[in-house]
């Protein structure tokens, strides 16, 4: 009888699957850029040191400024496509806002891995080279691929998920869903 008890145990936990730190922090910042302010694309960025979250960030105005969701979007008025012109935006990106989060908390990014929605702008790149961020794990695309020659020119490991965060999410939501217990 306890043989038995033993084995369904042990199917049990077979069975039930988490995801990989990469799916984890990936979903997490999906979640992020669900604050996003942006008309046009919603980032999230999370900054992560041994396995820790230090910072968030996700696109948006500056601090006490108007969000776009409010006043609208001049890139869009403007007829600008993205990636491009980016000083024509009142907007922080999310790998931005995610570092300066840092300093102003006095979290050192040294070493770490940043998590972000999409692939950062040239302007972002050079923050997180500067940073000394050492690992950049990406989801989902954007325009202007012109940011990730520059990380991996400066020796930044680069790694770009099969799947969009927002699948991933998903798949974490429906993971858990499948395993978690009800009573």
């Amino acid at each position: 009888m306890s043989e038995k008890k033993n084995q369904s145990k042990k199917d049990k936990k077979s069975v039930r699957k988490r995801p990989t730190v990469d799916e984890y922090f990936t979903a997490m910042a999906e979640l992020v850029s669900t604050r996003s302010t942006c008309l046009r694309r919603q980032f999230g960025a999370v900054i992560v040191q041994n396995n820790h979250v230090i910072s968030t960030g996700y696109n948006g105005a500056p601090k006490d400024m108007p969000h776009c969701i409010e006043i609208g979007c001049l890139r869009d008025d403007l007829g600008i496509p993205s990636g491009t012109q980016h000083e024509i935006c009142r907007g922080v990106h999310s790998e931005q806002n995610a570092i300066i989060q840092c300093a102003i908390h006095g979290e050192s990014t040294k070493n770490g891995t940043i998590y972000v929605t999409g692939f950062p702008c040239k302007i972002c790149a050079k923050m997180i080279i500067n940073s000394m961020i050492k690992r950049v794990v990406l989801s989902g695309h954007y325009s202007d691929t012109e940011g990730i020659d520059l990380l991996k020119q400066a020796g930044v490991e680069v790694i770009i998920m099969e799947k969009s965060a927002k699948t991933i999410l998903d798949e974490v939501i429906a993971l858990k869903a499948s395993w978690q217990r009800t009573d």
